[in-house]
């Protein structure tokens, strides 16, 4: 009884939490494509001061690597920063158009852990009242149900493995 119970309450655990997972993937979703903005608009400026040096970006960062310390982590920074933007866009682009069920599959595109880390703290929770809600939270309930039997029966079957060879036997 107590173990049916705590299996329940691993469900319904299961359930609350992956019903959360539409909107907070709508939410990470839209974070990403602010963050994918601002890196653009900065890159942006990178180009047009090249520009009216008469350079190309990369000739640029070139230039500032030979001119000592600080324009060298200047140069390493704006690397970075191209980088970054590359990473991002490609993930927007494969999340754009996307409905949760394939966000779910597509989750190695919600890996930036800056704007994950943004997006949980300021994630209000809510109760799903849509089909995909309804269906996260049905596969969350039905993860933590399994999952938290299965325990439990691993368990009772380790420990009757246990009594078994070190338990005392009756004359």
């Amino acid at each position: 009884m107590i173990l049916r119970t705590l299996a329940l309450a691993g469900g319904l655990t299961g359930a609350a939490g992956l019903s959360q997972f539409p909107e907070f993937s709508q939410q990470y979703r839209q974070r990403l494509g602010g963050a994918v903005d601002e890196l653009s608009r900065q890159i942006t400026r990178y180009e047009a001061d090249a520009a009216e040096n008469g350079q190309s970006l990369d000739a640029m960062l070139v230039s500032l690597s030979d001119e000592g310390p600080l324009a060298r982590t200047q140069a390493g920074n704006i690397e970075q920063d191209i980088a970054r933007h590359a990473r991002l866009k490609a993930d927007l682009e494969a999340l754009e158009g996307a409905g949760p069920f394939m966000r779910a599959r597509m989750a190695a595109h919600m890996g930036d852990r800056e704007i994950t880390r943004k997006a949980l703290l300021n994630y209000e929770p809510a109760v799903p009242v849509n089909f995909e809600g309804a269906v996260f939270a049905g596969t969350g309930f039905f993860a933590g149900w399994l999952g938290l039997s299965a325990v439990f029966a691993f368990i009772a079957g380790f420990w009757g493995v246990l009594t078994a060879l070190f338990g005392r036997r009756r004359a």
